[in-house]
């Protein structure tokens, strides 16, 4: 088992910005690529990040290329979500998951373990 715990979440205006952390406990962290994902109210949960076992290998979805960063630090065992520019609709609940596929994959249901959420809400 891999636990998951989310931080860095809340109310932000347009523009600003906010760093999310989600720190893994239980297994050892550097088997598993790492993902965000967020859900919006009435909407399908999706990949906003993704980034492989050794950080060498990232992908984002189109909306957020170029304003959201994730990274990691194995020896910290903790993924980060970097988030700029932040617009009304990143509002969602942020979620860290995390996988053993050999191929970095952004397919929901390809995701094995996954944290509570934190709630990201963004202004107008």
């Amino acid at each position: 088992q891999v636990q998951l715990v989310e931080s860095g979440g809340g109310l932000v205006r347009t523009g600003d910005s906010l760093r999310l952390s989600c720190a893994a406990s239980g297994r050892t962290f550097s088997n598993y690529n790492m993902g965000w994902f967020r859900q919006a109210p009435g909407k399908e949960r999706e990949c906003v990040a993704a980034i492989s076992r050794g950080g060498g290998t990232t992908t984002y979805v189109d909306p957020v290329k170029g304003r959201f960063t994730i990274s990691r630090d194995n020896a910290r065992n903790t993924v980060y979500l970097q988030m700029n520019s932040l617009k009304p609709e990143d509002t969602a609940v942020y979620y860290c998951a995390a996988t053993a596929t050999y191929i970095l994959t952004t397919t929901t249901s390809r995701w094995d373990y996954w944290g509570q959420g934190t709630q990201v809400t963004v202004s107008s």
